[in-house]
């Protein structure tokens, strides 16, 4: 069962939540297992490039079945690797700290992407939207 437009919207509220507790104003991308944008909301003020940055995150992760700590493993690590696999897709990838994969028991719902703040930022609203699922 793919990811509702009713949970993408709670998690986006659940990471807006969490920037604003922060201080920090975000973009927060949800793409589904496909890493096609499902729901992209910046919150007042956040810096506009920031949506682009979050969906391409989650696009990213999505993709590549890694979060953005692990993408940005495998980008160092693999460089030629990554900079093919970074042309095949819809979107560049953005590795770091932000993107995390969604899921349902073991299957891939998708991925949430989060930019606007520190790398560190963005992961803990990451998982405060995916924690809101």
């Amino acid at each position: 069962m793919p990811l509702s437009s009713e949970e993408a919207k709670k998690a986006i509220a659940a990471a807006h939540e969490r920037a604003a507790a922060l201080g920090i104003k975000v973009a927060v991308a949800i793409v589904d297992e496909g890493g096609l944008l499902h729901a992209l909301l910046r919150m007042d003020g956040a810096m506009p490039l920031s949506s682009q940055v979050a969906e391409s995150k989650a696009n990213g992760a999505a993709l590549t079945l890694r979060d953005g700590g692990m993408l940005a493993q495998l980008a160092q690590e693999r460089p030629g690797f990554f900079a093919v696999v970074d042309r095949l897709t819809r979107m560049p990838l953005v590795p770091g700290l932000g993107s995390l994969i969604i899921r349902r028991g073991e299957a891939v719902l998708g991925a949430i992407g989060i930019s606007g703040g520190k790398p560190e930022q963005d992961l803990d609203c990451a998982q405060a939207a995916l924690k809101a699922l």
